[in-house]
């Protein structure tokens, strides 16, 4: 922890704001957003799992709909596809990056549209922080005109090229478990191009209650938004974000060096257009 976290979440309590919204929620996004870059759109919510989910949604995504997937990923990357009905396709993982095999992921996209199954999108993931080929996979998305949904659960603080993870794809998702880079204990967030998609997203997480005098819903609704006292949490931890980047890559090079005459011994390593969280 920080230090101010306790700071945030006695706010909350004094103004009597334990809720999902509040001004805890609405400064964590400007935080978020602030640090994501420059025109970018931030909706905090519930869990990373949340926002895939939420992301598949607002990309369209049905029942019987196809959606390409690493399969070298924790779970939670492939459920969300499940909760809409639609059905995963499993893409195996290159080892340079351990993320998207760019000729499987091809070879998987012609293979569907020559069976009238075009995918509705790809899932890719950046891997225990580390970016997916960005620019190759873009290239294939452009190809077949196929949105990529960007799983950067385990990647805020990497970069490639100056532009942060979780900012390339059509839309991004960060999550903020307990295992991640900071933690709100539970949470995560969709990183939009434009802000009618993150209201869009807002819409969806809070029951999608229309704007009328009474109780009306038009569209299937979720219960996503992040709770302001979790968001208390994020805020602190924000403030401490580029120390704990600085505790991992410390933990790295602690590991190169403690192992470094063991010559069975290799270690991953990325191009030097990579910062990372993890390693440095």
């Amino acid at each position: 922890m920080g230090g101010t976290e306790q700071k945030y979440i006695q706010e909350a309590f004094d103004a009597n704001w334990v809720a999902p919204l509040g001004p805890n929620v609405n400064e964590f996004e400007s935080t978020l957003q602030k640090y994501m870059g420059e025109n970018k759109h931030v909706a905090v919510l519930s869990s990373g799992t949340s926002a895939i989910h939420l992301a598949l949604v607002l990309l369209g995504v049905a029942k019987d709909d196809e959606v390409i997937c690493q399969s070298f990923t924790f779970s939670a990357s492939a459920n969300p596809i499940m909760y809409q009905g639609a059905i995963p396709v499993f893409v195996d993982s290159e080892r340079e990056t351990w993320n998207l095999c760019l000729k499987a992921l091809e070879t998987a996209v012609i293979d569907r549209i020559a069976k009238g199954k075009k995918p509705k999108a790809i899932i890719a993931v950046h891997l225990y922080g580390v970016p997916y080929k960005i620019e190759e996979i873009k290239a294939i998305s452009d190809k077949y005109h196929i949105p990529v949904l960007e799983d950067s659960a385990e990647a805020l603080g990497s970069s490639y090229k100056g532009q942060k993870c979780g900012t390339f794809g059509d839309i991004g998702v960060l999550s903020f478990n307990g295992n991640k880079i900071i933690t709100t204990s539970s949470g995560g967030a969709i990183v939009t191009h434009s802000k009618e998609l993150k209201d869009k997203a807002i819409f969806f997480a809070t029951q999608s209650r229309d704007q009328a005098p009474h109780y009306q819903h038009s569209e299937i609704g979720y219960n996503y938004r992040l709770s302001n006292i979790c968001a208390g949490i994020g805020r602190g931890k924000m403030e401490v974000l580029d120390k704990h980047l600085q505790l991992r890559r410390n933990m790295h090079h602690f590991y190169v060096n403690l192992f470094k005459t063991w010559k069975r011994l290799a270690f991953f390593r990325c191009p030097p257009t990579i910062i990372l969280p993890i390693i440095g």
